[in-house]
């Protein structure tokens, strides 16, 4: 029997939801003191962080979702078996390949720390963080140039950091010295240790408080619990049956593309599995996306549990799938040292494309998402310190079969960095920052818009590197919805300069006085644009999300001369003889057969 584990339940219901209560504020404690004690920018402000917790075989019980992140204990496993793990003790990596896609690039840290009563073995505590600068061919460490992951910085194998809570600090003074801000990455460190030590004591004070073979029960239920409602979700809006959704990444910033996923869900009485094996050859450049199987069970978890804030999202919602297939030497399973520093591109494309299977499968999820834009600033400021401006930029949501898409998420850390805080921390002026007009998709539910921020370059040169996927392939839309708008990076917009920037490329140099100009696209339409209510689409007009061009075009809403009010006449009058048939990417890239 598995430590902690009885074979009979211990953990009574009220318990659970007692255990389950403080097991998320736990989340809550742990996360709050990254967020205030980081050094990184990207790390405090943008919050690209996760922590979680797990039982003594390494099943998360409770964390927030990260698609980056797979199954993080497992890999210390096969180094440290439990029996040799001890109290104090704390392990490390950021090894991609030796992590089977644990970690899915090179600048994400994972640290682990078992958590111990009175010598037996409750689960692990971990913290996880996207590092600034990890050494690599350029600042930042993952630029769209790599074409091998040792050209994306420092590899570090899982290893034991402390032994009994004595911090091996000759490991931790080689992993700084190959970064090129040793500063930042040491406080960040600080910021990730103490976290797993507040988890830690957490965990044991709910041992003190409900003994160690409830709270170890506990954590089985709750997985359980998770396994039993997503597995009968998906066998109620999913029928027997064989599915198919395919999207595609334009570009791997080395001149080929595009790059197809292919996805295949098979249903039958006794066994779902899905295929990813259909997916494009691995790429030269760094969009490959070393997918551990536990990531996709997850993105399909997280559809299946939405909507119960009773059920977390934990390792028991991914085992709705039966079987994960991938393909070695694919996009999605690449071999080594495949550069991997621009996976967030795929990453991105493959939750969308998940929810499209969902559709295809005849559940009804969200259109579309648009991936986020990330840009890298380099140089030395006006007193001479090299600064590295690590930005990601909100993009728009695909809308939902009951509400419309979000607008200006930057999803992975859910923040945009503030004004106050780029103008104090870099060489840069924020000229403009506001809604994309017209990106979301239009339909019944508009898909979520975009942003347009605009970025004064102070320092006197800065070498600019950009990730922009969907430029020429947007968020599709459902049922009816039109695509999202797209993105690009535009350097001195209206000027006698202006250029386009590749939307994956490194090595732009700007000078002072640039302005790069970022126009982030936005999520797919759901349902047709007629069936949108004429009072919505006003709302949308005077708010800026629409154009007047648009609202007459894509939804057929006439407004009034001054464009103050809707011209209902007339509007019922152009829909009923110019209802277009919109047949959106959706449509042609998802489709159902019988299963045979």
């Amino acid at each position: 029997m598995e430590a902690g584990y009885m074979a009979e339940p211990v953990c009574d219901a009220v318990t659970l939801d007692v255990l389950l209560g403080a097991l998320r504020a736990t989340q809550g404690e742990m996360e709050a003191l990254i967020e205030r004690t980081a050094m990184s920018p990207f790390i405090r402000e943008k919050k690209d962080f996760f922590v979680a917790l797990f039982d003594p075989d390494g099943d998360l019980i409770v964390g927030a979702y990260r698609p980056s992140a797979g199954d993080p204990v497992r890999p210390i496993f096969g180094h440290y078996p439990r029996q040799t793990m001890r109290p104090g003790d704390l392990y490390w990596y950021n090894d991609c390949y030796g992590s089977l896609g644990s970690v899915s690039h090179s600048p994400d840290q994972v640290f682990l720390a078992p958590v111990f009563s009175n010598d037996q073995l409750l689960g692990f505590a971990q913290s996880w963080a996207h590092f600034a600068d990890i050494g690599g061919m350029r600042p930042g460490s993952i630029s769209p140039d790599c074409v091998d992951i040792f050209q994306e910085g420092i590899i570090v194998p899982p290893v034991r950091l402390a032994r009994e809570g004595e911090v091996n600090e000759e490991l931790l003074r080689t992993f700084f010295r190959n970064s090129r801000f040793p500063e930042l990455i040491k406080g960040d460190t600080r910021a990730c240790l103490a976290a797993l030590r507040l988890g830690e004591r957490r965990i044991i004070e709910l041992a003190e408080r409900f003994r160690a073979e409830v709270v170890a029960d506990g954590f089985r239920q709750l997985t359980a619990r998770s396994e039993r409602a997503a597995k009968a979700r998906l066998r109620a809006i999913i029928p027997t049956g064989r599915y198919h959704f395919t999207d595609e990444i334009e570009q791997d910033g080395q001149g080929n593309g595009p790059f197809r996923i292919a996805m295949e869900l098979r249903v039958d009485e006794d066994k779902v599995v899905l295929d990813l094996t259909g997916s494009d050859d691995q790429a030269p450049g760094p969009i490959n996306y070393l997918l551990n199987p536990a990531v996709p069970r997850a993105m399909l978890g997280m559809y299946l549990l939405a909507g119960d804030p009773t059920l977390p999202l934990n390792t028991g919602a991914g085992r709705a799938i039966d079987e994960v297939i991938l393909r070695d030497g694919s996009l999605l399973q690449p071999r080594w040292p495949a550069p991997l520093g621009q996976r967030g591109l795929t990453m991105m494309r493959l939750i969308s494309a998940t929810m499209g299977l969902v559709n295809a499968a005849g559940g009804e999820s969200t259109a579309a998402n648009c991936p986020y834009v990330i840009y890298f600033a380099r140089g030395l400021d006006p007193d001479g310190i090299p600064f590295l401006l690590t930005d990601g930029v909100g993009v728009g949501y695909g809308a939902r079969p009951f509400a419309d898409g979000i607008d200006a998420v930057y999803y992975i850390a859910q923040e945009n960095y503030p004004v106050e805080l780029m103008e104090h921390t870099f060489p840069v002026r924020l000229r403009s920052y506001g809604i994309n007009r017209d990106s979301g998709g239009p339909g019944r539910w508009r898909g979520g818009c975009g942003v347009v921020r605009e970025i004064e370059i102070l320092a006197e040169t800065a070498t600019i590197a950009i990730r922009i996927d969907g430029a020429s392939s947007p968020a599709w839309g459902v049922g009816g919805g039109i695509n999202g708008g797209s993105g690009r990076a535009i350097v001195n917009p209206g000027r006698p300069d202006e250029r386009e920037l590749d939307p994956l490329s490194d090595g732009n140099e700007l000078r002072r006085g640039d302005l790069l100009r970022l126009e982030t696209g936005g999520g797919g339409g759901w349902g047709h644009p007629f069936d949108r209510e004429t009072e919505k689409v006003l709302a949308d007009v005077r708010g800026g999300f629409v154009s007047r061009a648009v609202a007459e075009e894509h939804y057929g809403v006439l407004l009034t001369g001054d464009g103050l009010a809707v011209d209902e006449a007339a509007t019922q009058n152009f829909r009923a003889g110019n209802r277009p048939v919109v047949d959106g990417l959706f449509h042609r890239h998802g489709y159902r057969d019988q299963l045979t």
